[in-house]
């Protein structure tokens, strides 16, 4: 068992039983009709997996016992628990739906259809690199998201169990598949989970992922966090017995328990704030239970007397609950001792209950509790609501995901209209979104915004208690540069599918000759030797015809970020590994006189990598980056230049000057690699500063810059050398420029 994540795993001689699923059932449910529920659904579920093994070498039947096991232990009905226990039936074995029904009723047939519609999504890469799925994968996505808007938000539930255990034995996989399946789910399986409000759930969820995405750092974190164990242990005991105290002096009588940070939740503060692990210091908490919300706030105030307050880290969760139900008061303080800084959380029994069961909690109170029924319902109506619009009119499988990502799961931030309705959006919604969730008209005709009375730049983050005022005109359309996920300008799915709708309404001719328009620009922008018909062979999977694909970017389906990371992929396929440089030169200037010729063969073969003392360097004039076609050049006592293949000082080499062109073999990969990069602006105060600004918040090291004199009509040409990582990188470096005030152009430049 993994290092740092709690939870029961099972060995052969204490396999689960029906009796230990049976026993974790509502206490209402004992001695009832819903036992006999449950035992019948696991003697099915027997039968139909006879002989079936998991890949952990244990009975088949082990899995739908977990996770019927988790489902009952946060409380669901049998109903629930049952189609937990058959919920792989329909798939892996001979049970059909109407047996289903004949033998258990159309709730269960429902529940266990739902969870065997939800596919895997396969081939989850990173949050910025999703590869596209084919139709059958993006329909799996679609069903999983319409089983919880349309059907029975509880098949969620039951999924969410299934992947639980399914992270718990993920050991017994092969690499790859541990590493897809960690990813997926990191991205969609713990946030749904953390959304729902399942917070057990989602922490070792996050953590099991963790583990495999990242197991040098999580072995890492586990060490040092056992390595302070007993420390600790005695340290949040000295604690609970000195509150418990405290409470006792005013009559309060309280549940106090530790409460140990995650380790995936150390590692992401560790992330956030950029300090090593011996700077976290609240790697411990304290969690209180009272009668009262009333008790809730005494016992905060005893807190606050018995221990230093942290200034700013308090919430108020009970006079302000989340959206999805969650109430709590938060605080940190810090020790007597002024040596350790711990989190303390306090609420009621109830409480507490929905802040581990989330919106389970709305079946588990639907008869005792109205308030937290209502506030449930209105929850999930939300949801639902988010992904109707969400599914209806997404064509791309990347916009997909992101979409559900922001507008599902990622944290909000509440703004104002003018007249002060508060709206409710993602974090790190900008000024455009504001104005599509208003009304789709103003998007459209959004021209500007005022924050807190102030201009600001549409791609500005909203944040809770901006009062948002968008200028509009009073005719006019969207731009495209509002579905460039490089420049930020919009961040929710409903933003960027009414944009989109907008474009389609548009003359076709019109969209393919904007489309075509767009891929030229994006090939000149990286100077890419690629023709308009070698980029839409790219996307024949999905467009058949080249006018389709132009015109799906003409609409904005297309993204320009797609298209580059498309076309990245061909150029590392090309070579599966990347040059190792072992120096950077000039190279000669006799290497290049001569007249235009096709491009040469070249002779001899060496392996750049293997080449021992031999002298390689990057020629400037073309700047090679990994993947691209390269050639190498035996200098003049300078070793071997390598240049792109189609480098117009290549293409010009004098017959007798090809037989000093080598093949090259791409070596190890660096993490950079110098790009020139020419920028022509009109000239002005600060212009400088505006581009270095842009290219540090993208993290990438200006290695060179110089600037040439201005012109009659005040235009200047700047050049730099940047080393980037890759095109994406380069793409979106180039995309951010073009967007500051007085730059006219942008883009990779190779000398002629």
């Amino acid at each position: 068992m993994p290092r740092g994540v709690v939870h029961r795993t099972m060995t052969k001689d204490k396999w689960l039983t029906i009796e230990d699923v049976l026993n974790r059932l509502p206490s209402g449910a004992v001695g009832t009709d819903a036992r006999a529920l449950v035992r019948r659904a696991y003697e099915v579920a027997q039968q139909a997996h006879a002989g079936q093994q998991r890949d952990s070498g244990e009975p088949y039947i082990q899995h739908p016992l977990h996770v019927a096991d988790l489902l009952a232990e946060i409380n669901f009905e049998s109903e629930v628990v049952a189609a937990g226990m058959l919920h792989d039936v329909l798939e892996e074995t001979k049970v059909t739906p109407m047996q289903l029904e004949e033998q258990f009723g159309k709730e269960i047939r429902i529940l266990v259809e739902g969870v065997t519609k939800i596919e895997d999504v396969e081939e989850l890469t990173t949050q910025d690199d999703i590869r596209d799925l084919d139709l059958q994968e993006l329909e799996s996505l679609r069903k999983m998201f319409l089983a919880m808007a349309e059907d029975d938000i509880r098949i969620i539930f039951i999924k969410l169990a299934d992947r639980l255990h399914n992270m718990r034995t993920l050991g017994f996989l092969s690499k790859e598949r541990q590493k897809r399946i960690a990813h997926e789910t990191l991205e969609i399986f713990a946030p749904l989970a953390n959304r729902l409000g399942i917070w057990a759930w989602k922490a070792e969820l996050q953590d099991l992922a963790f583990r495999y995405l990242n197991p040098a750092m999580y072995e890492e974190l586990a060490g040092l966090l056992d390595a302070r164990k007993t420390e600790r242990a005695a340290r949040v005991e000295k604690h609970i017995e000195m509150l418990r105290q405290a409470l006792a002096k005013e009559n309060i009588a309280a549940s106090i328990k530790g409460r140990p940070k995650h380790l995936y939740s150390i590692y992401r503060k560790m992330q956030r704030k950029q300090i090593p692990f011996a700077r976290v210091y609240d790697t411990e908490g304290l969690r209180v239970i009272v009668a009262s919300a009333h008790e809730c706030y005494q016992v905060l105030g005893v807190l606050h007397r018995l221990w230093t307050p942290v200034h700013g880290e308090f919430d108020d969760y009970i006079a302000n609950p989340k959206l999805n139900g969650y109430q709590s008061l938060h605080t940190a303080v810090i020790s007597e001792d002024g040596l350790t800084t711990f989190e303390v959380q306090i609420r009621t029994r109830e409480m507490d209950k929905v802040a581990e069961l989330g919106v389970a909690a709305h079946w588990l109170y639907k008869e005792q509790n109205a308030v937290v029924t209502d506030q449930m319902r209105d929850y999930i109506a939300r949801m639902r609501q988010s992904v109707r619009d969400l599914t209806q009119d997404a064509q791309d499988t990347r916009a997909l995901i992101e979409g559900i990502r922001s507008d599902v799961f990622e944290e909000r931030v509440y703004v104002f209209t003018p007249r002060g309705k508060i709206v409710d959006l993602p974090e790190g919604a900008t000024p455009l979104d504001f104005a599509y969730h208003v009304h789709t008209e103003i998007g459209h005709r959004c021209r500007g915004a005022r924050v807190n009375g102030k201009w600001t730049p549409m791609d500005y983050a909203l944040k809770t208690g901006d009062q948002v005022e968008i200028i509009s005109g009073r005719k006019g359309g969207p731009s495209r540069d509002w579905l460039n996920a490089e420049l930020g300008f919009t961040k929710t799915n409903r933003a960027r599918q009414k944009i989109r709708q907008w474009f389609r309404h548009q003359s076709r001719d019109e969209n393919i000759a904007r489309g075509r328009g767009l891929v030229e620009q994006e090939l000149k922008r990286l100077d890419l030797r690629m023709t308009l018909d070698d980029v839409a062979e790219l996307f024949t999977k999905h467009y058949q015809r080249a006018d389709d694909f132009f015109a799906a970017v003409g609409t904005g389906d297309v993204t320009s970020d797609r298209i580059v990371n498309r076309i990245e992929d061909l150029i590392q396929k090309r070579s599966e590994q990347a040059l190792t440089i072992a120096d950077l030169e000039e190279e000669s200037e006799d290497e290049a006189d001569a007249i235009e010729s096709p491009l040469p063969e070249a002779v001899g073969r060496v392996d750049v990598q293997g080449a021992g003392a031999l002298l390689t360097r990057m020629a400037k004039c073309c700047s090679p980056l990994p993947g691209e076609e390269v050639i190498g050049y035996v200098t003049r006592g300078h070793g071997v230049t390598i240049h792109r293949r189609d480098c117009a000082n290549i293409l010009r080499l004098e017959r007798e000057e090809r037989e000093r062109l080598i093949e090259l073999d791409w070596g190890v990969q660096q993490d950079t690699f110098p790009v020139r990069v020419r920028v022509t602006a009109y000239d002005r105060a600060k212009l400088l500063h505006d581009l270095s600004t842009v290219i540090a918040n993208e993290n990438v090291n200006l290695a060179k810059v110089s600037m040439g004199k201005r012109d009659r009509y005040n235009i200047i040409t700047i050049h730099m050398t940047l080393d980037v990582p890759n095109l994406s990188k380069l793409n979106r470096v180039l995309g951010k420029m073009e967007q500051i005030r007085n730059v006219i152009e942008a883009r990779r430049f190779v000398k002629p």
